[in-house]
């Protein structure tokens, strides 16, 4: 059964706002500034139903949001956002790393490796990320 919008709307509206770090009164605003409040609006109800319910807990749908994107490609200010929000929702990042791993042998290595750089920008070193060799050094 689908439950009345208003209801749904406040979910997504209390999801958006754990997520963003905002007052729940903000949340709107900041997202109409973000996508317009047209769009705003969609995701705002769109949300409140995909992040509740259905037997799935948080900690299992930042990592299927988080692997969703970055077997999309090309939305890395997405990705950040759900990388950070990840531990809130019980991820650690040494269980983001095994993730994104084990997506480079099935999305490909270029976008597997640009979201392990993203991981590392937004929550730094990792437990264990000096080598045999010691840290490793980027590539230029």
């Amino acid at each position: 059964m689908i439950e009345p919008t208003p209801d749904r709307r406040a979910r997504g509206i209390a999801m958006y706002a754990r997520q963003f770090g905002v007052p729940e009164d903000e949340v709107h605003d900041h997202m109409a500034r973000m996508l317009g409040a047209r769009m705003a609006e969609e995701a705002q109800h769109a949300s409140g139903g995909a992040w509740s319910g259905d037997g799935l807990t948080m900690r299992e749908r930042s990592l299927v949001v988080i692997s969703s994107l970055v077997t999309q490609g090309g939305v890395e200010g997405r990705l950040r956002g759900h990388l950070r929000w990840a531990g809130e929702n019980g991820l650690a990042p040494e269980d983001l790393e095994a993730a994104i791993v084990l997506l480079a042998g099935y999305v490909g290595y270029p976008r597997a490796s640009t979201a392990m750089e993203l991981l590392r920008a937004e929550l730094g070193p990792i437990e264990g990320d000096a080598g045999p060799s010691g840290p490793s050094t980027p590539i230029r």
